[in-house]
């Protein structure tokens, strides 16, 4: 009797995991099959090929990926492009200089010609998407190796891509779903010439700052425009004064309508990484490895970055935008620890496992197929243990130190350069980025830092050879190690580097005291990556049996892959939550909000002077809401995550109601676990954008150009 309750028990809890209707990344060409009937429902009024289709215009066509990590969409037909303040903040700053301060002070381009080409920039447009699971399967066997079976993937996944792509700009890729269960092709058009339109200052689309991020309730502006040009036949080309705005065969209707409780919402875009089949024990590597070196490792380096950045305007603008990449994971960590300890994940996926072995033991063609699969997962993850520890802890440290990154990358350009006695300008050009963001003094005190906490958390047996060094040539000195290194090393400035291509010789590379840390550092970083190898494999394999196994044993359901960074759909509603006992969030905020939290002594909640004077003259235009009060973000319970940064989030009809930016702290170890009770998207309201572009900025020409409903 007691087995017989432990077993429903685990039922219960495994039932309690399956999908709702706001749970799920859901690939488009499936939403008809599996989604469309309770998207219905729901209240959506648009059907399947308005979403997706590859025959005519579809919702599809106006979002875009936006850079390498982001979502983006189109809201005029002059390729006019909206995404987050955080998305494009990267490039915001890479245009930024002390004298143009666009980070602390914002920009507007009051026509196309002052625009900003946006250097590296990219707007990826997704052409379509096919099912090539059948070509896999010809090739694919049971018999075949791990090492055999990523060979075959790999040729076949690049004999695909290469017969999809054309020409620079139409790339292709297949990616693996559920595991490598399932495998898909996504054919892209990549336009290159883009620039910056429009970015309010960081007191409005950075309001709150680390204090506020991943927080609710919101007040952050968090937007940002660009414009995609193409040449005179509409086609992806380099940038050239000569291109003109690009014509997408679909751009998003904004509405003003605004939003209400219970509201249908649906985001698209392009959701970065879930492990939403995550077993027990790799939610105990996440807690006792991943998550607090990251924590405790990045926290030493942007403390000591935040105090330089707050003494100098230069070193703020240089390192502005690594700060802010560093600082969101960094949160994001110490919140998922928080969520997955506090809503109890690892016991509910160990009631899952539970679940899962007594289906599989019900039958011995189950056994044979999926009986070893958690088996192998316990043991990679527990045998790679103290090796995934090393690893991490040198990612995260040593081999992020600058000057040895640097002495990593262009090391080999130059040596190669030097050897074919050519494209040494090419060099000397690409080093001239790295060093543009990039300030001697201040990453010299991080290597310190970086050096001391990987020799202090990390077993000897894992130390680069690099601490011998240290111990024997300066008495056991991290410092007199680094000051030796910098004082020393061709990398270490601009100046040193510049000099060095003046009169280049293979000798003095590799006699660099930073050529050799970095050397040294990668060595060992190789030596533990072929230990981890065969636990590697193990857990590859164990992944895919365990996937295939789940959506076996609930065939009838549907089930969504997890998030790899390729455009899903999410749906659901507008909705407030209760984040603890006796606590309400409504489910949007207004400009009250930003002028109570308003602190003109801490530079997150500044702010600005024009932003106060429309708020006391009430001056928002045809944006307020009908009580009068300017909306600012809401809340709905999509399911998102990182890469979603952007992704229009829309109403019934397809229109654009906001922007997704974030995530809400209670629900922080939602990549692993969707809680329904707490999970919210957080999303810029469109009215609130679109107020700061006409009444803020003065902008009304980029207003004129959108569709807009009322």
């Amino acid at each position: 009797m007691k087995k017989i309750s432990i077993l429903l028990v685990g039922l219960l809890l495994f039932g309690s995991t399956t999908l709702r209707a706001d749970e799920g990344m859901w690939l488009l060409p499936l939403i008809e099959k599996l989604n469309m009937k309770d998207m219905k429902k729901a209240g959506l009024k648009l059907s399947a090929e308005d979403i997706y289709s590859i025959n005519k215009s579809s919702l599809k066509d106006a979002i875009v990926i936006f850079g390498r990590g982001c979502t983006g969409e189109m809201i005029s037909d002059q390729g006019l492009v909206l995404t987050n303040h955080h998305c494009g903040y990267g490039s915001i700053q890479q245009l930024s200089s002390v004298e143009h301060d666009y980070l602390k002070y914002g920009f507007w381009a009051m026509s196309k010609g002052e625009e900003l080409p946006a250097p590296g920039l990219t707007v990826t447009f997704l052409e379509r998407i096919q099912d090539v699971t059948p070509e896999f399967n010809k090739v694919l066997t049971p018999s075949m190796s791990e090492t055999e079976r990523a060979k075959a993937i790999a040729e076949l996944s690049k004999k695909l891509s290469d017969q999809a792509s054309s020409g620079k700009f139409i790339k292709a890729q297949v990616t693996p779903m559920y595991a490598g269960n399932q495998f898909y092709l996504f054919v892209y058009k990549v336009f290159s010439d883009v620039r910056l339109v429009g970015t309010p200052p960081e007191s409005i689309g950075k309001f709150g700052a680390d204090t506020d991020n991943w927080m609710w309730p919101r007040h952050t502006g968090d937007f940002s425009m660009f414009r995609v040009y193409a040449d005179k036949d509409g086609n992806p080309a380099e940038y050239s004064a000569n291109n003109v705005p690009f014509k997408p065969k679909k751009h998003l209707t904004i509405s003003l309508k605004g939003v209400n409780k219970g509201d249908y919402t649906m985001i698209m875009g392009n959701p970065g990484r879930t492990n939403r089949y995550m077993t027990s024990w790799e939610i105990e590597e996440v807690l006792g490895i991943s998550n607090p070196s990251r924590i405790k490792i990045r926290g030493i380096r942007q403390d000591i970055w935040m105090k330089d950045m707050q003494a100098n305007d230069t070193v703020r603008i240089q390192y502005a935008s690594k700060y802010a990449g560093s600082s969101n994971y960094w949160k994001n960590s110490i919140g998922m620890s928080r969520g997955l300890k506090r809503l109890k994940v690892h016991d509910k996926k160990e009631a899952q496992e539970a679940a899962f072995t007594a289906w599989v033991n019900q039958s011995p063609e189950r056994v044979a197929t999926y009986g070893s699969a958690l088996g192998l997962i316990k043991e990679a993850v527990q045998g790679r243990k103290d090796y995934y520890n090393a690893i991490q802890y040198i990612a995260e440290s040593i081999r992020g130190i600058e000057v040895v990154g640097a002495a990593a990358r262009y090391s080999n350009m130059a040596i190669q350069a030097i050897e074919s006695k050519k494209d040494m300008d090419k060099v000397k050009e690409a080093a001239a980025e790295f060093y543009k963001d990039y300030n001697e003094a201040l990453d010299r005190k991080v290597a310190v830092a970086m050096f001391e906490v990987y020799k202090k958390d990390v077993a000897p047996t894992y130390y680069p050879s690099v601490y011998t060094d240290i111990q024997n040539k300066f008495n056991g000195s991290i410092e007199a190690y680094v000051n030796d290194l910098y004082n020393n090393s061709i990398f270490a400035n601009q100046k040193k580097f510049n000099a060095f291509l003046a009169n280049p010789s293979v000798d003095a590379i590799k006699n660099d005291p930073a050529y050799l840390a970095s050397q040294s550092i990668n060595t060992t970083l190789k030596g533990l990556s072929e230990k981890v190898t065969p636990f590697m494999e193990k857990l590859t394999k164990g992944q895919r049996g365990y996937i295939a196994g789940l959506l076996d044993m609930e065939k009838d359901k549907p089930h969504y892959p997890d998030a790899n960074f390729t455009m899903r759909l999410t749906y659901g509603n507008v909705l407030d939550y209760y984040p603890a006992d006796a606590v309400y969030y409504n489910f949007y905020t207004t400009m009250d909000g930003i002028m109570e939290k308003e602190d003109p002594n801490n530079w997150e909640f500044v702010v600005p002077a024009k932003l106060k004077e429309l708020y006391m003259a009430k001056d928002f235009g045809q944006y307020a809401m009908k009580n009068g009060k300017m909306p600012v973000a809401f809340l709905s319970n999509n399911d998102i995550t990182g890469g979603n940064s952007g992704s229009p989030i829309m109403n019934a009809k397809g229109e654009l109601i906001g922007a997704a930016f974030d995530g809400n702290w209670e629900a922080m170890s939602g990549d692993i676990a969707f809680e329904p009770a707490l999970q919210r998207t957080i999303s810029v309201d469109i009215r609130y954008v679109l107020f700061i572009v006409d009444k803020f900025a003065g902008a009304k020409h980029l207003i004129d150009e959108m569709t807009i409903a009322k």
